[in-house]
């Protein structure tokens, strides 16, 4: 779908970053661990913006101690020196790191595992509110040589590639004749994400053949120059590669455009996260979390590349492919990129989703549209029941109501459209997921 965005607009402002944060007498102030994707440039990015943020003088960046290390040095007025150490190895290093209490707050590009939440359970319930937080939006962008005409890919077609089924550009229709593989490592969250979307739900592991990295953009780079290459990163390592706009399912090709990525309707998108455990009594920890989430912590995402949690309208332009229902609210009003999306039977909010009705209720405050200028539409999955996805698709809509009148918002409409529209397979749960969604429409 193409979306065109129209303006920006407000942008949350979460609780303010306490003053004065204490200065450890010896040792790092925090100590994160986990994501290269984060931990490459937002992570330093958001620790210097905290450090001015507090007041603290000549805040820069240093090498660590090892690769994909850094510590980033700020000097208080009198004079004292406060660091905060950053290793970006992959997400699952972070937990173990919380494990073994070498780090303070986890940076992940993927949700917590079954198994890392029952392994940290003595530190506290990380899926709690308190603990769990969605700091940016991020899309697994899948790239090849600029050169290669190849343009669009569907999900099935990745599986075959990235297995070695398909192994040849000929096979795609295309010319150049092997394909070389390009991969993040095992540590990293990038790879858990391919992974899961990917090659898990289609029980195909990663072809042995593929060249892997720790760097995200030391594979762009070898991808850009590799005419043969194709690889997958976070959307803000493209650099010199070439994006190609990928299908799911009976959605439309979609490219990794910010629209798209915000509304977490592109196939490949997922979330970012800071987990800082409730047990933790590290100020600093908290005091990052809270800068990230507020309009300067979101302004600093938004630099380095990621889709910020910011609230946008943005047009969509009919198609003839859409009910005419939905083209008549197109036409009509803008769409806010904000999906709110439900588990299998639930229309439980989410962490994200909460903070989310806080983002969505100040954009229609701050612009005036509190008075029946906002229509919730409510879309499912199929399964098996169509009339059942139609009903569920206008429940879960009421859900988002629900919490939108708490706060004086009186609805223009509420719709569903059931199973129409879907933006993944209905073949899995994780495209089921996506596809049980609630969009935000203001006129």
């Amino acid at each position: 779908m193409m979306l065109r965005v129209l303006f920006l607009c407000f942008s949350l402002a979460l609780p303010a970053v306490a003053a004065s944060l204490p200065i450890p007498d010896q040792g790092p102030a925090l100590r994160i661990q986990g994501s290269n994707t984060i931990g490459a440039a937002l992570g330093p990015a958001l620790v210097k913006g905290l450090m001015e943020h507090q007041g603290l003088q000549d805040v820069h960046a240093e090498a660590g101690a090892g690769a994909n290390e850094q510590r980033v040095v700020g000097t208080t007025r009198h004079g004292q020196t406060v660091t905060i150490e950053v290793a970006a190895h992959g997400s699952s290093t972070g937990f173990a790191a919380l494990k073994n209490n070498r780090a303070d707050l986890a940076a992940a590009s993927r949700p917590i595992k079954d198994s890392e939440l029952v392994d940290l359970a003595p530190l506290g319930d990380l899926k709690s509110p308190g603990a769990e937080h969605v700091i940016a939006i991020d899309g697994l962008a899948i790239i090849v040589n600029p050169r290669n005409p190849l343009n669009s890919l569907n999900t099935e077609q990745l599986a075959q590639i990235f297995n070695g089924e398909v192994s040849t550009w000929e096979a795609l229709g295309g010319t150049g004749g092997a394909i070389h593989l390009y991969a993040r490592d095992d540590q990293s969250g990038t790879f858990d994400t391919f992974r899961e979307l990917v090659l898990s739900r289609r029980g195909q592991p990663l072809a042995p053949s593929a060249k892997r990295f720790e760097s995200s953009e030391q594979l762009s780079d070898a991808v850009s120059k590799d005419p043969q290459g194709i690889g997958f990163i976070g959307l803000p390592s493209v650099r010199q590669a070439k994006a190609v706009a990928i299908v799911d399912g009976d959605s439309q090709p979609m490219l990794p455009l910010t629209s798209l990525i915000a509304t977490e309707d592109y196939p490949l998108s997922r979330r970012l996260f800071f987990y800082l455990p409730p047990s933790s009594p590290n100020p600093w920890a908290k005091a990052l979390v809270d800068f990230t989430q507020g309009s300067q912590g979101q302004a600093i995402v938004a630099a380095n590349g990621f889709i910020a949690q910011q609230v946008q309208a943005i047009g969509v332009a009919p198609r003839p492919s859409m009910p005419d229902d939905y083209q008549a609210i197109a036409r009509d009003a803008q769409r806010l990129t904000v999906n709110f999306r439900f588990d299998e039977g639930s229309a439980s909010l989410d962490n994200k989703a909460r903070q989310d009705v806080q983002r969505v209720v100040a954009y229609i405050r701050s612009h005036g549209k509190l008075d029946k200028q906002v229509t919730l539409v409510g879309f499912g999955d199929t399964k098996n029941d169509p009339q059942r996805a139609a009903l569920l698709s206008k429940l879960r809509a009421m859900a988002v109501r629900r919490e939108l009148v708490k706060s004086g918002v009186v609805l223009k409409d509420i719709r569903g459209f059931g199973a129409q529209m879907p933006v993944a397979a209905n073949t899995a749960d994780e495209g089921r997921i996506k596809n049980r969604r609630v969009e935000v429409w203001v006129y």
